[in-house]
């Protein structure tokens, strides 16, 4: 599939735990790198995730739409010093290929999705 998006990341939420998928270029043509890190959902660790991903160059970054967990980490996204383009998906939108069933295989997918443009974000209203 054609890459539209070269730095992307993509989080699955957890209630105690998320994993967060990173994909940038490599450092040959054409390949691609990738990282799985795993954080606390408390405020101080969303932040510097958040740190992390600015640090690294992203674009955009895509979620799922898990019950409230999303939130917290959403709004942490929304507050990095550098513009992110955050999707929150539903996760019917993005559906699991069988077999993978760890919080890290899911997140190494939906930014696979996300590099592609292959996912649409949920309307969120303003405050």
């Amino acid at each position: 599939m054609e890459i539209v998006y070269e730095r992307v990341a993509a989080i699955d939420v957890g209630k105690k735990i998320i994993a967060v998928a990173v994909r940038t270029p490599g450092e040959h043509p054409g390949k691609r790198r990738g990282q799985v890190r795993k954080f606390t959902t408390y405020y101080r660790t969303l932040t510097e995730m958040v740190a992390w991903l600015v640090a690294e160059g992203l674009t955009h970054v895509s979620m799922e739409s898990t019950g409230v967990y999303w939130r917290p980490v959403f709004h942490a996204l929304c507050e990095a010093e550098a513009p992110l383009e955050v999707l929150l998906v539903n996760a019917r939108h993005a559906k699991n290929v069988p077999g993978r069933k760890s919080d890290a295989l899911d997140a190494v997918w939906l930014a696979e999705l996300t590099e592609c443009g292959l996912l649409r974000g949920s309307f969120i209203p303003r405050r």
